[in-house]
């Protein structure tokens, strides 16, 4: 049995629009993009085949979800701007969004992973880690039956990324796409990451990004080369210390295989901006079924909090939050519609919105003996 660490990336390709084609196979090799709940849902014809939206018909201000390889090849990609996708892709297939089917073959891939190698940690709908450190087979082999797993359980096809740890894992995955497999050593670092953008670093964002571009920093080899003491000063002692280890592939990150959510949050972009007093009413009943989602979402997954929070973004693009402690944690809607309510009242709404989310945090585990009396008692009226 190998004692050197290994970690492997497991990641879906192109997932939401792969859970579309297994639904619409008719669309396969065709561009297409999922985009928003707004987007109508397939017709069917009287001759029994079925008619879809393009991407030209859109109109609204929604993001892409995600898009097939197909549709990425004509230079739209999830989080465009819908409507400059429609300038790219016109013609594009054009499908709502279906969570529901999502989180089904998510179960399914998770599972089927799990099967093999129980150690996971799960970091999002179509994503993992695994550590595969104990397992006795090479990493060419569990990378074979991961994949071979994956699409027995889903008809669905993975990525796969093995390196010493989680952050050479996750930067391999990406290498070979889609339904590929690449395994990196510490020693193939100069040649196979060295290369890569900054921006596949996990935890470089855009304006960290731009800020090394402005340095002339624009690969990882790059920043490797660096003086840490000049990362330090240019970036902060914890954050330039930060770079310089990952530069040099330097993660000592296990996989966790519980974690306990931080926050619990819903929020929606509307598809034309929502004046205060003339869409009182409007507004109100998004609020109100934000305040319900989250809700749901605590009860679901066995939560209360202690703190509600909303996010309002105006027309002009300027973003304002605003949160409270309550008295006693819960998980029921009136409640969070109230305190929520109460936040927005400090807020000078006095802008059109754009953008309006609820956010709930300070989350408990119920059962957990943190649990105070009160809030049992909330839960039980």
């Amino acid at each position: 049995m190998s004692t050197a660490r290994r970690i492997a990336h497991i990641d879906m390709d192109a997932f939401f629009a792969s859970c579309e084609l297994s639904r619409y196979p008719e669309l396969r090799g065709l561009p297409m993009v999922v985009a928003g709940r707004q987007t109508h849902a397939p017709k069917l014809r009287e001759d029994g085949a079925r008619e879809f939206a393009r991407l030209k018909d859109y109109v609204g201000r929604g993001v892409l979800t995600t898009a097939t390889y197909e549709a990425r090849a004509l230079g739209v990609h999830s989080g465009m701007p819908t409507m400059k996708a429609a300038r790219l892709a016109p013609e594009a297939i054009l499908l709502p969004v279906n969570f529901d089917l999502y989180r089904q073959y998510s179960r399914q891939f998770k599972d089927a992973i799990r099967a093999i190698s129980p150690i996971i940690q799960d970091v999002g709908i179509d994503e993992i880690y695994s550590d595969i450190s104990a397992l006795e087979a090479s990493s060419e082999e569990i990378a074979d039956v991961f994949r071979a797993s994956v699409f027995d359980k889903t008809q669905l096809t993975c990525s796969v990324g093995i390196a010493p740890n989680k952050l050479l894992a996750k930067l391999c995955s990406d290498i070979q796409k889609p339904n590929g497999f690449t395994i990196i050593t510490m020693a193939d670092i100069p040649n196979r990451i060295w290369p890569m953008s900054v921006r596949k670093i996990n935890g470089i964002g855009p304006k960290s990004a731009e800020k090394l571009d402005s340095l002339n920093i624009q690969t990882i080899g790059q920043l490797a080369a660096c003086r840490e003491e000049w990362l330090l000063e240019n970036f902060g002692r914890s954050y330039g210390a930060w770079l310089h280890r990952v530069a040099h592939g330097l993660d000592d990150r296990p996989v966790v295989t519980e974690t306990e959510p931080v926050s619990m949050s819903r929020e929606t972009t509307f598809e034309r901006d929502l004046h205060p007093s003339r869409d009182k009413n409007e507004l109100g009943r998004f609020f109100t079924r934000l305040c319900e989602q989250v809700a749901a979402d605590l009860q679901r997954k066995g939560y209360v909090c202690k703190k509600i929070g909303v996010k309002l973004r105006f027309k002009d693009f300027s973003t304002v939050t605003r949160d409270t402690t309550l008295k006693a944690a819960t998980a029921d809607a009136l409640e969070i519609r109230r305190a929520a309510g109460n936040c927005l009242k400090r807020i000078v709404l006095d802008q059109s919105i754009r953008l309006l989310g609820v956010k709930t945090s300070g989350l408990l585990k119920l059962g957990s003996s943190s649990l105070e009396e009160p809030i049992q008692f909330l839960l039980d009226i």
